[in-house]
């Protein structure tokens, strides 16, 4: 298996839950984290990555950490220096139409979006709420571009796309897409060498449907034009990502493990949840349990079965421990000397 791993957690992609499978997998393996100084949950994001972001980290003795994937902004010599030179990198991205819509809702204090009513009134006219100067203006506008370490407000041309393509590709080994999950996590399963165990898990971080509407064609339109830096990564590398499959894994046997995956997660559900699913944080029951919540979205939980036996019950919980709690517990364990 491998144990050496960065993984850019690009915003609103599924990428908490990604987070979990990799909180639960170092745990397991007594790896080692590169945690935001401190004890934070983002590496001094919105900036470039630093090395010296990263607690314990010295240039005078460059200390290597197995697992770098709290929120950053990419910036790979950086990353180069906290990480191992074998270490696999990957990423997940999402559709920028859902991405836009999601962020809207979660960060609906950031400036672009704090005077409009509505998504829909924010694209009509987006240059008289954007200011691309503003500290959170990366919210608003080609989100993945962003993260990726590139400029979102960029020209459009096909030269520099192509571009930001290359550079992505010559980083990265593997582009997840979250409107895929299943099948993206047969293939990090497939490069990590892991078993099954280690890649199941219940989605995190996602909102209540309550909060979500489905968008005319005409707003589509609109994002996509907005937004066209990460549609055009977002088109290239879903193109790519079934390529791959076809050529390493197959349909039909990817179709096999899909649903050997989803079998095994909801036998996880029947042991774990309290009747089978998520639930609205006013009903989650254990606090440590509860996810943190922002902007006008619901962020769902879940609650535990009474009684499980002891093993079992730290298997399911760390299942559902939201992101904050999660990294706050590994941060102790990795420095006991320090409280976040």
């Amino acid at each position: 298996p491998k144990t050496d791993i960065v993984f850019l957690k690009v915003h609103k992609s599924a990428s908490s839950t990604v987070m979990n499978i990799l909180f639960r997998f170092g745990e397991m393996h007594n790896l080692t984290f590169a945690f935001p100084l401190g004890g934070g949950n983002q590496l001094f994001y919105p900036h470039h990555f630093l090395a010296r972001f990263v607690q314990g980290f010295s240039p005078k003795s460059p200390r290597q950490f197995n697992i770098l994937c709290h929120h950053m902004r990419f910036l790979q010599p950086e990353v180069q220096k906290v990480v191992s030179r074998s270490a696999i990198y990957f990423s997940i991205l999402r559709n920028p139409v859902q991405l836009m819509e999601s962020s809207f809702a979660y960060y609906r204090g950031a400036s672009a979006f704090s005077h409009v009513r509505s998504l829909e009134e924010f694209l009509n006219q987006p240059h008289r709420y954007y200011n691309p100067a503003s500290a959170d203006s990366h919210y608003a506008r080609n989100l993945m571009t962003f993260d990726f370490g590139f400029n979102p407000n960029g020209e459009v041309s096909a030269k520099r796309v192509q571009l930001m393509l290359e550079a992505i590709e010559a980083s990265f080994d593997l582009l997840l897409i979250s409107e895929y999950f299943d099948e993206s996590m047969v293939l990090l399963k497939e490069m990590l060498c892991w078993d099954l165990d280690s890649i199941v898990s219940f989605p995190l971080n996602s909102r209540d449907s309550s909060t979500k509407s489905p968008l005319q064609d005409t707003i589509v339109e609109k994002i996509k034009n907005w937004n066209r830096l990460d549609w055009e990564i977002y088109t290239h590398f879903n193109r790519t990502f079934w390529e791959r499959i076809d050529r390493d894994i197959g349909r039909e046997r990817m179709q096999r493990e899909v649903k050997a995956l989803r079998e095994r997660r909801a036998e996880l559900a029947r042991t774990c949840l309290q009747g089978m699913g998520s639930v609205g944080p006013k009903d989650i029951k254990d606090s440590s349990l509860r996810p943190l919540q922002h902007g006008s979205a619901k962020i769902l939980g879940y609650n535990l079965k009474q009684g499980l036996d002891k093993e079992t019950e730290r298997m399911c919980r760390r299942l559902v421990t939201p992101e904050l709690q999660y990294s706050s517990i590994l941060y102790k364990k990795q420095f006991p000397q320090k409280h976040p």
